[in-house]
């Protein structure tokens, strides 16, 4: 292994340990250890729940993908291999695609770049979903967003700014139309994949079934973060900061391995927003990284051992 692969490995695990200190550092850990024996976790398991549902949704929906390709694997297989991925990615960020793809090769002897191009046409349908969250948080919350902007910044100089980035978005995508090598090409590259794996959604023969699936997964992601919520004794989040926080929460899990560290200081952040104090803000972080992380060692650990049981024939 050089140097390259070990740094890619063992860097993300000591910015968690960063993180997961600059977390604790926030609240006391004998407040933090309290918060986890009070929580009902009668809404803790609804929220898993929500979460488990997501994943078969998710396995089921794959097979939308296969079936043009000619391929009808079992759906436990598809589940195994789903629950099998999110585990390598709280090791390996982005690894867990690959494992993915390649238990139904091994399984069901689905081509490994057929099976991993399907996986990478859902996750821009998955992309397109979190941006529509994002659009709908700044629709449903315009009026917060908007005062929180001009309360903290210059309302002339916000709109000095949207303009410069205007401009500069009109000329960089410009120069990357043009592109015919190089980094820029690299962009252009992903951006017209983007376009084209987001319109072949609408061609497929399944697509509404395909797109009631997408919606329906990400309705659960919401549902696991909102249930998990009265958990904790007296907190109270708006339908506005249960977006907000999910954003959050979901870019830190992007941002390192399955959000360590980063997603309760992340989620108590966007929580201040609404004035939710310290203490059960950073608390609900962490028991709502805690439930799904325990969820995806559990469960994938399970999908890891019972693969090749399921298979022995």
């Amino acid at each position: 292994m050089n140097i390259k692969k070990i740094l890619k490995l063992i860097l993300p695990l000591i910015l968690g340990g960063i993180l997961v200190w600059y977390s604790i550092s926030k609240i006391s850990f004998d407040v933090l250890v309290s918060y986890f024996k009070e929580a009902n976790y009668s809404w803790i398991f609804l929220g898993l729940f929500f979460g488990i549902l997501s994943h078969l949704s998710r396995a089921y929906r794959w097979k939308f993908m296969l079936e043009p390709l000619g391929f009808k694997p079992r759906f436990t297989n598809s589940v195994l291999a789903v629950l099998v991925g999110y585990l390598v990615n709280l090791a390996l960020p982005r690894a867990g695609e690959v494992s993915r793809a390649l238990a139904l090769t091994n399984y069901e002897d689905v081509p490994f770049e057929k099976g991993f191009g399907t996986i990478v046409a859902e996750r821009i349908a998955d992309l397109i979903m979190m941006l529509l969250i994002v659009a709908l948080t700044l629709f449903v919350q315009f009026d917060f967003i908007y005062n929180l902007l001009t309360e903290n910044f210059n309302p002339t100089k916000i709109i000095i700014g949207l303009v410069i980035l205007a401009i500069a978005f009109y000329i960089f995508s410009s120069f990357v139309k043009k592109a015919k090598s190089g980094f820029l090409l690299k962009i252009k590259t992903f951006i017209s994949g983007l376009i084209e794996g987001a319109t072949s959604i609408f061609k497929m023969k399944n697509k509404w079934a395909f797109i009631f699936h997408t919606v329906f997964i990400w309705t659960m992601y919401v549902a696991m973060f909102w249930a998990t919520i009265p958990a904790i004794d007296g907190l109270e989040v708006p339908f506005g900061g249960i977006l907000i926080g999910f954003i959050a929460g979901g870019f830190s899990i992007a941002a390192t391995n399955g959000g360590i560290g980063l997603y309760p200081i992340a989620v108590a952040g966007a929580l201040a927003l609404f004035d939710v104090p310290t203490d059960p803000a950073t608390a609900f972080g962490w028991i709502m990284w805690t439930a799904q992380t325990a969820m995806i060692i559990v469960f994938g650990g399970l999908a890891f051992l019972l693969l090749p049981i399921v298979n022995k024939k």
